[in-house]
């Protein structure tokens, strides 16, 4: 038995953030309801945000790896009829899940207060860009502006100052999803241990900031954040960092501690590098000394293809690891073992696998 299971969610959400929440409660047992509009317009816009190439039959890829297992129940709050229908649910459920601008529940009368009326231990769980309340709560938004005001998208700023736009959603991702799944579990304990449910304020923004933690620690210490490749964890030293191959890929050398750069120097034949560790003291983050060893350490790692390094370090406990394609991960052994990621089959055109939650119940 799944740790969800018996407990119903109700998904008011649309696009990225929500309905992956509740995707992810989904995988954990729970049965989630996804309350659709019946005007166009108004319904999850995933189904056709993309191109022709995008679409999995009638909906895009997109909106399937999200809702996937869901139950459609078709309401329009707007009218009285079902406003009741919905509240009718909510009786026997264990959360509402939305992602309107604040305010917008409280004027289609189903306040947290309106809620508790019809079930005390429904908890309501709110996705907002800003949260609800403050000088910035009905403001529009995406991920890029998330990440832009919570401090993160200034870390994948390179040393030459240009920042790149990442096609991995954090904002909306861990600051959305994963903080509104972390809420919802959090209220429906807390409804099982005391009777009462919770309302949830969920700023993606503010999660984002508060999981901007090394660059945080930084701030705290020196009063700003380090550039790129100037900190111990974004490449300020030879240990920790990425490195080019001769075929134009990339080696992840994470041999943070001693041991590990100790042996990744003897695999790699240079074992006079051993005892150039930022933990010996040889040299600090983003120093010169770091740049010079950094330098050898790519020279070394351009006279060789991906392939070449990666079988060199297959099974040697060190931290090295190619730097995957998205359609390589997917088929490497270290993400199987955690089920499938839909893929579109280039042969047919229909995807060949179904997603599942990368966490299993052992017992």
């Amino acid at each position: 038995m799944k740790p969800l299971t018996g407990n119903t969610v109700l998904d008011l959400t649309r696009l990225l953030p929500g309905p992956m929440a509740t995707r992810h409660l989904l995988d954990m047992g729970a049965t989630v309801l996804k309350i659709q509009s019946p005007a166009p317009e108004h319904a999850d816009y995933a189904k056709t945000m993309g191109t022709a190439a995008d679409m999995d039959g009638e909906a895009t890829f997109f909106y399937g790896h999200c809702n996937a297992g869901k139950t459609d129940c078709v309401l329009d709050l707007k009218k009285s009829a079902d406003r009741a229908r919905f509240l009718t649910l909510c009786k026997t459920a264990d959360a509402v899940i939305e992602s309107f601008r604040p305010g917008v529940m409280a004027k289609l009368d189903l306040s947290f207060e309106t809620l508790q009326t019809v079930n005390p231990a429904i908890s309501l769980i709110s996705i907002t860009g800003y949260g609800q309340r403050g000088a910035w709560a009905g403001a529009a938004g995406h991920d890029l502006n998330y990440m832009a005001l919570s401090g993160q998208l200034i870390e994948f700023c390179n040393a030459h100052g240009d920042i790149t736009v990442p096609n991995i959603q954090y904002g909306d991702l861990l600051g959305g999803a994963m903080s509104a799944a972390y809420a919802t579990v959090s209220a429906v304990l807390h409804a099982k241990l005391h009777g009462r449910g919770c309302w949830m304020d969920v700023s993606m923004t503010a999660s984002l900031l508060a999981h901007t933690v090394m660059p945080l620690f930084a701030v705290q210490a020196t009063g700003t954040a380090p550039l790129a490749d100037q900190a111990l964890l974004n490449g300020g030293v030879p240990c920790y960092r990425v490195y080019r191959t001769q075929d134009g890929r990339h080696l992840a050398v994470g041999a943070l501690e001693l041991k590990f750069w100790q042996v990744f120097c003897k695999t790699v034949g240079r074992s006079d590098w051993a005892a150039q560790h930022w933990s010996l003291g040889s040299h600090e983050a983003g120093d010169a000394a770091s740049a010079a060893l950094s330098l050898e350490v790519q020279r070394l790692i351009d006279t060789k293809p991906l392939a070449y390094w990666a079988a060199l370090f297959d099974g040697v406990d060190c931290c090295a690891t190619p730097v995957l394609r998205l359609d390589e991960a997917v088929v490497h052994s270290a993400n199987t073992a955690y089920g499938s990621v839909g893929l579109r089959s280039a042969a047919n055109g229909r995807t060949v696998s179904t997603v599942d939650f990368a966490m299993k119940t052992i017992r």
